[in-house]
């Protein structure tokens, strides 16, 4: 699967999406794009996954119609975050063409429940 990390994504997380194919917004030359034209440019270079830190891009964009999907991580923290990789792969493998998935992080917390 072809995954796309945008800014606020942890780098260091690629390592554990082994047998995907995972670039960055900043290795593709998109720093400076706002979401709507990230979300464009990504679906027109065929991404199947955006993964994001950006807790508000369901309110800021129109994302119906999308054909990208969209895992938001509830955290931007690496060392929160490594400890709940387990969850963001099955939101990987789970996640359906234009859905829009939120992986819960509590803060210092592995393997602790969140719903």
């Amino acid at each position: 699967m072809r995954l796309l990390f945008d800014q606020g994504t942890p780098v260091p997380l690629r390592r554990h999406l082994v047998g995907h194919s995972v670039d960055t917004a900043a290795n593709r030359g998109w720093s400076d794009l706002d979401n709507g034209d990230l979300i464009e440019r990504a679906e027109e270079d065929g991404y199947e996954v955006l993964i994001t830190t950006d807790q508000n891009l369901r309110y800021q964009q129109n994302l119906s119609g999308l054909r990208l999907a969209i895992v938001v991580l509830l955290s931007t923290a690496w060392p929160d975050i490594r400890l709940h990789v387990e969850k963001i792969l099955t939101a990987v493998a789970d996640i359906r063409p234009g859905e829009v998935k939120e992986v819960p992080i509590r803060l210092g917390v592995k393997g602790q429940r969140d719903d």
